[in-house]
């Protein structure tokens, strides 16, 4: 790690396969916090290239708890954290909904290590029982239409850093990494980021596979449809910009779109939204990004009837089962 640590403070870069033997590395516990806590450090100085994103994520993978849903056309609706904006659970929610229409979510994600409340800390506060098991998580697709994947239970690599990840409090390139490891490896990948330079690597990377993709990043820095400005899209079908115009929607506010300042606040949203009793800026933002979600899975629909499907899926109740199902599923 000393030989790594100079060149990085040297202002070099790792390759690809220096990348994936340091995370090796860090898994194996046999480096001090304070020698992952500088290696950490160094990479909230510059940006991440893309040898060495390539080369973290193919070792987490490596060392990940896999688990075969490919019987399942599966998406992953998944932000990267990080970007400081304190909003409620969007893609968590807009998860569900897309589970509301029939569709299958593979849903990765896991407790806030940067932020209030993740994705895994609303959840299993209303009840979900995080599992690895194989068999559990198809059952659960197949009765539910969405299991969730609790991070550390998938990656044991992650062990040796979370609690350094909880005592910095800030972004790293582990938030990068989350969306690119789901370990059910999903053929369809809904991922929201930080920045646009993220944007891009993301977009290079999902290049490189067989799976429908779309990445998404709010160009006053949420990692979602924000509704608050426009959004870079980086797609299968190339890269453009979302105005909330194109689905007659009015933009919003940030203090409109908060999340909760507690894990008890963040469920009583996550709970008034899928019940239809959001407000209509919650409302129109977590049926905007389950809009998106479905036009990355069904490419020939146009999006407004992406978004009808998605407005049906919460005003029908069928959001609103999702969830009672599955956070009661034994």
């Amino acid at each position: 790690m000393k030989l790594i640590l100079q060149k990085l403070i040297s202002y070099e870069t790792l390759n690809f396969n220096e990348s994936r033997d340091i995370l090796y590395k860090i898994s194996s516990e046999n480096l001090s916090d304070s020698e992952i806590s500088s290696f950490i450090t160094i990479f909230c100085l510059r940006p991440i290239t893309i040898d060495e994103l390539a080369g973290f994520r193919k070792a987490l993978l490596d060392l990940c708890i896999k688990v075969d849903l490919s019987h399942f056309n599966t998406i992953d609706l998944c932000g990267t954290g990080g970007d400081g904006k304190n909003s409620f659970n969007i893609s968590t929610i807009a998860s569900i909904i897309v589970a509301g229409t029939g569709r299958k979510v593979a849903k990765h994600g896991n407790y806030g290590l940067s932020s209030a409340c993740g994705s895994s800390n609303v959840i299993e506060y209303l009840g979900y029982k995080f599992t690895n098991n194989d068999d559990i998580l198809k059952k659960q697709l197949d009765k539910t239409n969405i299991c969730f994947m609790h991070a550390p239970l998938f990656h044991p690599a992650l062990k040796n850093v979370a609690h350094i990840r909880k005592e910095l409090a800030i972004k790293t390139f582990f938030n990068i990494l989350g969306p690119l490891v789901n370990p059910s490896n999903p053929q369809n990948r809904m991922s929201g980021v930080f920045n646009l330079e993220t944007a891009r690597l993301y977009s290079y990377l999902y290049q490189q596979e067989n799976i429908n993709y779309t990445v998404l990043y709010s160009l006053d820095g949420y990692d979602e449809i924000s509704l608050t400005d426009k959004t870079k899209i980086f797609s299968n079908k190339g890269e453009f910009l979302f105005e909330s115009k194109e689905l007659n929607l009015p933009k919003t506010t940030p203090d409109l779109i908060a999340g909760g300042k507690n894990i008890q606040e963040s469920a009583k949203i996550f709970t008034n939204i899928l019940e239809d009793k959001g407000s209509v800026e919650q409302t129109n933002v977590v049926l905007a990004n389950a809009a998106f979600a479905i036009k990355c899975m069904d490419h020939n629909l146009e999006l407004e009837e992406c978004y009808n499907e998605a407005r049906y899926s919460l005003e029908s109740g069928q959001a609103l089962k999702v969830l009672k199902n599955i956070t009661t599923y034994n």
